[in-house]
């Protein structure tokens, strides 16, 4: 392990980790999920023992909320969950939110819209762990859930290909930070108006490993051709429900089908970090097929979470595993 490692105190992105630490992350995801069989025996089940988690989330979430949860529970921590009108900068400014907390907890796990409000959070209280649990910028965690399914089913990710088809948005973003540590080759295929921002595209290709490159297309068929998974997401994100209209027929074409899949490699997976739109971003024929692997990126929330939560609050813990 690095320094760096041993001394990590946020999660705001995935850049917050260098490639050994998301390759360790990975690694002890893996073995974290094979140890949840052993339940209150696992090796780390009372590693967070004395450890609280507040869990502050501005924006509605199945997924992560309960992975959260039920991770910290299992590694034998407390979760505070607080409340909706604990709004961040609304009812006192959110450098004095975070300085409250550090006083009481260990860590935050933080669901909101700006990534500059996490930011400004994170800086104001030093011995405070913030966990980014999505805001309209990055999705982190959901990232790490990404490349585990795609581990288990591939064993080595580099120099592998993955499409990413729709909104360059959040998740993408976040998707491209990973691929790039990890030596995966990505393509982003969005309308021209929805591109991936610049600033992602810029870190991305600073931070490549392994040859990895990232690629914008606008036509998706390019886009998927010889892909070993395509990815897509909901074409309109909380928050942007005003623009739906204008979005479905922006994001028409970019609907992943079978024909689309068909223009992939034989046996490409299909990938979704959900809630998924049946009929809009996605066919139900592609999303309930045999390929498709958006319920165990969903099982791995947990797992990934568990490990980097072991990563941030038990440094140590995780070095002996």
């Amino acid at each position: 392990m690095t320094q760096a490692t041993l001394t990590r105190k946020d999660f705001l992105s995935v850049l917050d980790f260098d490639a050994p630490d998301l390759e360790r992350c990975l690694e002890l995801a893996a073995r974290l999920k094979e140890d949840r069989k052993l339940g209150r025996h696992a090796p780390t089940a009372d590693v967070l023992n004395g450890r609280h988690v507040a869990m502050l989330f501005e924006k509605p979430s199945l997924r992560t909320r309960s992975t959260f949860e039920i991770a910290v529970h299992e590694l034998g921590g407390h979760v505070v969950g607080l409340q909706a009108d604990v709004a961040l900068g609304r009812r006192e400014p959110v450098a004095d939110v975070a300085r409250n907390l550090e006083r009481w907890v260990d860590a935050v796990i933080i669901r909101t819209f700006s990534q500059q409000i996490l930011e400004e959070f994170a800086a104001a209280a030093r011995r405070l762990h913030v966990v980014n649990a999505l805001t309209d910028e990055q999705h982190p965690c959901q990232a790490i859930a990404d490349f585990l399914t795609l581990q288990e089913r591939w064993g080595s990710l580099r120099g592998r290909t993955v499409a990413y088809v729709g909104d360059g948005n959040n998740v993408a973003a976040s998707l491209a930070h990973g691929a790039a540590m990890l030596g995966v080759h990505l393509h982003v295929a969005s309308p021209e108006a929805y591109r991936l921002p610049t600033d992602v595209v810029r870190h991305a290709t600073g931070a490549a490993r392994h040859g990895a490159r990232l690629r914008l297309f606008t036509d998706p068929a390019g886009a998927v051709a010889g892909a070993d998974a395509i990815y897509t997401d909901t074409w309109t994100s909380m928050g942007q429900e005003a623009e739906a209209g204008v979005r479905r027929a922006a994001f028409a074409p970019y609907q992943v089908n079978d024909a689309l899949m068909s223009a992939a490699r034989d046996g490409a997976l299909f990938m979704h970090c959900l809630p998924a739109h049946r009929g809009e971003e996605v066919t139900a024929e592609v999303f309930e097929s045999e390929v498709s692997v958006a319920f165990d990126q969903a099982e791995n929330r947990l797992h990934g979470q568990k490990a980097l939560l072991l990563m941030l609050l038990a440094p140590a813990a995780h070095v002996q595993l």
